[in-house]
């Protein structure tokens, strides 16, 4: 198809203009995530589809792969065409694939359904941090990212809201999700093209301290290369860290309900409810945080406390699993604690990774994001397949260490992040690596 549905901007927008583009950005990823999100009806299709928990588990590990395969391929697909013009014709795609899941009968089925539609969605969602880079200067990215991770985890609550409501209605037939799925993402993608611009080849390569302020540019004669990113330690440094911080994300964001029934022999209800306090207070903190971090114009300190505060109270939540009782009170205060400990370090990061990937070339925030996407989907994978049984044979309590270990580990990791410590007068002026021939300077 052609590219006339594209608006590409020559000036960068400010104002209401700016933020209505930022919160399709946000939209999109919403909607993104909610056609991923299986679990509501996994009950259903187990019965329907006569599936065993284990065999679904499997499925949902190889969809989770081939969608961090995606993100990484769409990541650089949009640092050389475009974010929108990938973004939009993906999300019209991916109705039509959430639609299709309507046709699965059996096991097999559902296993290209759910890989088709991760492949998708993936390449697809890869243009949407790069959108927020592009349209949230470096004054106001924390916040910007803050509520972009309210998309994935939004869309969790979205798809048991929805489900709770219309399955009754429809003699609970699982298909019957995945027709309102495919139908919202339908409308949602044809308000998002008429809503959402890209900025030019030009006003992408900036790096920008305000709406109005530049700090530099990469020199556009010089060729787009991914290994321009990864030739410099402080990456290597984001990547390597967050990949063992989110373990402990993706622990509890895949399986902490059925930790906690497991573990402290609650009922679903109450396991949600306490997860519910985590989510809570996770996206209320990200956009607190993200906006003093922005105000600071500070990312490693939140990143280091968040961190350490996280390592302290799992401490404390592992010493309750040596409890046959636990009053439920007390685990949803650890919950809703460990929620805005990992929310104070994780927004702050995404803003440090973006800016740190800006400064060695602006046109690679799609490739670096991308990355990041396939991250988060190989993490889940490892815990999809590894958790379970680590914690059948050793226990929950042996996998938690697990995780401990990892939040432990990213803290050396964000010493090698650039950025400053401490709050300066004087702002400091950022030239892109790439327009330079220096080897790396220290922060």
């Amino acid at each position: 198809m052609g590219f006339s549905y594209v608006r590409e901007l020559d000036e960068y927008p400010t104002g209401s203009r700016r933020i209505k583009i930022l919160a399709m950005a946000v939209l999109a990823i919403l909607i993104g995530s909610y056609e991923g999100v299986i679990a509501p009806v996994v009950p259903l299709l187990e019965h329907d589809l006569h599936m065993s928990l284990k065999v679904y588990g499997l499925i949902s590990g190889v969809a989770v792969l081939m969608g961090g395969v995606a993100s990484m391929a769409g990541g650089r697909l949009v640092d050389n065409v475009g974010r929108v013009r990938v973004l939009v014709p993906l999300m019209l795609l991916t109705s039509v694939c959430a639609f299709g899941m309507t046709l699965v009968h059996n096991e097999t089925h559902l296993l290209i359904g759910r890989i088709v539609l991760a492949f998708v969605d993936g390449m697809a969602m890869a243009g949407t941090a790069p959108l927020v880079r592009d349209f949230a200067p470096r004054l106001g990215r924390a916040q910007a990212f803050g509520f972009w991770t309210w998309g994935p985890v939004g869309a969790n609550f979205m798809a048991a809201a929805i489900a709770a409501v219309t399955l009754p209605l429809f003699a609970d037939s699982w298909r019957s999700q995945f027709v309102i799925m495919g139908a919202i993402s339908l409308v949602v993608s044809i308000v998002i093209a008429v809503n959402i611009a890209d900025l030019s080849p030009r006003l992408r390569a900036q790096i920008l301290q305000s709406e109005k302020k530049a700090l530099g540019a990469a020199d556009e004669q010089k060729p787009i290369r991914a290994r321009a990113l990864f030739g410099h330690v402080h990456i290597w440094a984001h990547v390597v860290g967050i990949s063992l911080w989110l373990i402990i994300y993706m622990t509890l964001t895949l399986l902490g309900q059925a930790m906690l029934v497991s573990v402290f022999n609650l009922t679903a209800a109450k396991a949600s409810s306490i997860m519910a306090g985590f989510w809570i207070l996770d996206l209320a903190v990200l956009i607190i945080i993200g906006r003093v971090s922005d105000k600071l114009q500070l990312r490693k300190p939140f990143s280091l406390v968040g961190t350490i505060a996280a390592v302290f109270v799992m401490i404390y939540f592992i010493s309750l699993m040596g409890y046959k009782t636990v009053p439920t009170g007390q685990l949803v205060l650890a919950g809703a604690l460990l929620g805005a400990a990992l929310a104070c370090a994780y927004a702050p990061w995404m803003a440090n990774y973006s800016e740190n990937a800006e400064d060695v070339d602006p046109r690679l925030q799609g490739t670096a994001w991308g990355v990041f996407g396939f991250l988060t989907k190989a993490i889940a994978f490892v815990v999809l397949l590894v958790a379970p049984s680590v914690a059948e044979l050793a226990g929950w309590q042996t996998w938690l260490y697990v995780c401990l270990g990892g939040l432990i580990l990213y803290i050396p990791a964000i010493f090698l992040f650039r950025g400053p410590w401490r709050r300066t007068e004087r702002p400091a002026t950022v030239e892109p690596v790439v327009a330079v021939t220096t080897a790396d300077a220290g922060d």
